[in-house]
């Protein structure tokens, strides 16, 4: 069951009705009932995995609480993690470990190990498992109070607008309000409607634009040595907003939804396209992911506490270990290594950047140098898109050799372009979305609001007008496929 499917438009109404009607004190029952049953549709055979992962962490956080020796509480904490990393290792990397291991044998002359079963990867079994540790950490630290009641915590885990792709909840943001959600209050009209504004932004995201430049990404992609140089980067360019469309629309949805129910969740995406380095790309994009590594990985690991040199070793690790996270594949490292880089390089060239501005009396607050600099920076972070779009290392490597040797000048005046997968209209609809997805933006990147949060400034014939366009575009515009076969979010496959 995705967001943008018709079963979900049945399925939440009628959690909504009777979440609003129960009384206060069973709802989390009522949420986690209705959260594995969300996660089961997918297949009910997930639900044995997020529920032994929940009563592992569970149990942990109780004895950490408990103990009173550290090296019983580092025992607890290292099993947990050991555990649960292991239930993910094998669902998600055991055949990416046996390929590479075959690959050793074979070239020392070595009959390869053979396979003797299909593994399918859960969905959103990267997302619930790190959550679940991160409430271990903070256990750990005495940041939270362990969680007596299994079924609050289990809802912590489970929670069904968040478990299929994030964002990432901490324990001491999202436990704690469902620990108090018997206080509550029904028919929040703030909530009600500024939660269905950005799920509405959100649907926009998804099925307006994302699901529009996707077509020509797989088309391109799909075919990339019959393309000229002019597809492949628009293609490369049209997958970063394809993809910022795509998950941030997932993130935008999953907000709504629990702020209608009266739940606040982190902000996942913060304008990352108007980063002017890619340190503060990171500081935009996927927020609780790369937050979460900071502090449960490059902090503990050392950080910036143990000279310059150990620094970027800790950060490379950080990188290559998140490109891992993404995926079982050379070409999520080599992505994940690049921005590692990124910030080794830009960091140390940072004292010459400096001489020369003020050497060649660079105003380095203006517009232009703003806009350069981002211009930059959106380049760097798009290059290192297509090692994350592309299937393998080789392939990416092949796709970089053609879009900088295989130019056509002529192709675009031809017409070329609209001969793959996407047609004049259909391109046209695609710019005016890019175009309305930079005004919100902007008015996000400097007001600092949601949307929503700026048409309640405004006037209310100003606010409805923006609303029914946006629905209005959605159903006139929106890609829903031969018999309405709504497109999965690309974050599902992490």
């Amino acid at each position: 069951m995705v967001f943008n499917s018709v079963d979900f438009l049945l399925f939440f109404p009628i959690v909504l009705f009777v979440y609003f009607l129960i009384p206060k004190k069973v709802r989390y029952v009522w949420l986690l009932i209705v959260s594995y049953y969300f996660y089961m549709s997918w297949n009910p055979k997930y639900a044995v995995l997020i529920a032994l992962s929940t009563v592992i962490t569970y149990l942990t956080g109780l004895g950490i609480g408990k103990a009173k020796d550290k090296k019983i509480k580092n025992w607890m904490i290292a099993g947990s993690f050991v555990s649960n990393l292991g239930i993910l290792f094998f669902f998600k990397y055991f055949d990416f470990a046996l390929l590479n291991v075959n690959r050793v044998l074979g070239s020392v002359g070595i009959q390869a190990l053979e396979k003797t079963f299909d593994v399918m990867l859960p969905i959103g079994i990267s997302f619930y498992t790190f959550q679940a540790l991160g409430y271990t950490m903070d256990v750990y630290r005495g940041e939270m109070r362990p969680e007596k009641n299994i079924f609050r915590y289990a809802l912590f885990v489970s929670f069904f607008p968040l478990i299929a792709a994030g964002p990432i909840e901490r324990s001491k943001n999202l436990l704690k309000q469902m620990q108090s959600v018997h206080t509550f209050r029904i028919w929040n009209y703030e909530n009600i409607t500024g939660g269905a504004a950005l799920m509405l932004w959100g649907y926009f995201m998804k099925m307006v634009i994302a699901d529009r430049l996707a077509i020509f990404v797989d088309s391109v992609f799909g075919n990339y040595g019959a393309c000229a140089s002019e597809a492949l980067v628009l293609a490369a360019v049209f997958f970063a907003f394809q993809l910022y469309c795509d998950f941030g629309s997932y993130s935008l949805i999953a907000m709504g939804c629990a702020k209608i129910m009266g739940f606040s969740v982190m902000e996942n995406f913060n304008t990352p396209y108007f980063a002017l380095s890619v340190k503060e790309f990171w500081r935009r994009w996927h927020i609780s992911l790369s937050s979460w590594f900071r502090d449960y990985l490059y902090i503990p690991l050392g950080g910036n506490r143990k000279g310059r040199v150990r620094k970027y070793i800790n950060l490379m690790i950080t990188f290559l270990i998140s490109g891992l996270w993404h995926g079982a594949s050379f070409s999520f490292v080599a992505w994940g290594g690049l921005h590692g880089l990124y910030q080794i390089i830009g960091e140390g060239l940072r004292p010459a950047r400096e001489r020369v501005a003020k050497a060649c009396h660079i105003n380095t607050e203006s517009l232009l140098h703003k806009l350069v600099k981002g211009l930059i920076t959106f380049a760097l972070v798009d290059f290192a898109w297509i090692f994350f779009r592309c299937s393998s290392l080789t392939e990416s490597v092949a796709y970089i050799k053609r879009m900088l040797t295989a130019a056509d000048y002529a192709a675009p005046a031809e017409g070329a372009l609209f001969t793959l997968g996407l047609s004049r209209l259909e391109f046209v609809v695609a710019i005016a979305g890019l175009v309305i997805l930079l005004l919100v933006d902007l008015i996000r990147y400097r007001k600092g609001m949601q949307l929503y949060e700026y048409l309640n400034t405004k006037w209310l014939w100003l606010r409805w007008s923006v609303y029914i366009f946006l629905a209005v575009s959605i159903f006139l515009f929106g890609i829903y496929g031969p018999g309405y076969n709504a497109a999965e979010f690309i974050y599902f496959q992490f």
